[in-house]
């Protein structure tokens, strides 16, 4: 019966995961510039932070659902700021410096990108809405809703979310030896550029209500 649990929520953490938006980008681009198991720890970040969504979610915490529906054009200003400053950051970066760096990632540097990871992922808490619906949805608890069938449903999601960052930061690390340095130097041009972009999109979506509005 618990395993039934945690292989919906693994199902559910998988999903949220799996779509290649600028987190995903980040990661590889740690994977690359550092290697398999700080690209890994870098998406643990992301997995506990979509956990604490979904916690919130399992909760039926609804005062805090409506306040980040209410604050919804804040938090994603918030967000797309944060991904344009990342992306401009790796845009510039001094490619030779982080080649260094990468030689010798220290546990302090693995742990600064979790944060990092896990703190950008927090600030599109709009994810709360996305694994409420997913909960909904697919039918997860039935008629069995109890306090450790939520548990269960959270160390599965937990655990999809780290099963895709392991996979992914796996297969990058893979192609990792064959890139030098003049192509890490695009690489991080490239992925840069594609963070910020993404982030200048969310932005400009921050603005799209209030542009319908001017219009209607």
């Amino acid at each position: 019966m618990e395993f039934q649990y945690i292989f919906k929520g693994i199902v559910v953490g998988l999903m949220a995961s799996i779509p290649l938006g600028p987190i995903g980008v980040l990661i590889i681009q740690k994977t690359l510039q550092k290697g398999r198991l700080a690209g890994f720890i870098s998406g643990s970040g992301a997995a506990v932070a979509d956990t604490l969504f979904a916690s919130i979610a399992v909760l039926g915490l609804g005062f805090v659902i409506n306040f980040i529906q209410a604050q919804e054009f804040y938090f994603r200003l918030i967000g797309s700021i944060f991904l344009i400053l990342v992306g401009l950051r790796i845009f510039l970066a001094n490619t030779v410096k982080q080649f260094k760096k990468s030689q010798s990632p220290g546990k302090r540097g693995m742990f600064g990108d979790f944060l990092a990871i896990f703190f950008l992922t927090l600030s599109n808490p709009i994810a709360v809405l996305f694994f409420g619906a997913m909960f909904a949805g697919a039918s997860v608890f039935g008629d069995a809703h109890s306090a450790m069938t939520g548990l269960y449903l959270l160390l599965g999601v937990l655990l999809g979310g780290a099963l895709w960052w392991y996979a992914l930061s796996t297969i990058v690390d893979l192609f990792r030896k064959k890139f030098r340095l003049k192509q890490m130097f695009w690489i991080n041009k490239i992925s840069g550029l594609i963070i910020a972009i993404l982030g200048f999109l969310v932005f400009l979506s921050c603005f799209e209500p209030i542009k319908s509005f001017l219009n209607s």
